[in-house]
């Protein structure tokens, strides 16, 4: 609580936290692997935005920066369940699990 009897807002995460996120985008290691993945270079900006809403608010207390913060992180996690897992999760092992493989049937590739 502050001062004020009122509870402090904290960011979604330490603002270190968004210096290493930077950090890392600007890598040469992470460049190299999104443009090979990708074709691009990763969009580092979002990061150093974030970085420095957290400063400002840690400095300032900035309503509008807090609400830059929480508004990218929404985005983030709505963006990260648009994706769909790639393997289906089993409920239940196959009926076989405990059979030994058969060594002489050829593997289908």
């Amino acid at each position: 609580m502050d001062r004020s009897g009122k509870e402090a807002w904290k960011p979604p995460r330490a603002c270190d936290d968004y210096w290493s996120e930077l950090r890392h985008c600007k890598s040469l290691k992470n460049r190299f692997h999104h443009y090979y993945t990708h074709g691009t270079s990763p969009p580092c900006q979002q990061w150093k935005e974030d970085f420095h809403n957290c400063r400002e608010w840690e400095k300032h207390r900035a309503s509008e920066s807090k609400e830059a913060l929480q508004r990218s992180e929404r985005n983030r996690v709505a963006e990260q369940r648009k994706f769909t897992p790639v393997w289906e999760l089993r409920q239940h092992p196959p009926r076989d699990w405990h059979m030994p493989l058969n060594q002489e049937k050829p593997q289908d590739s």
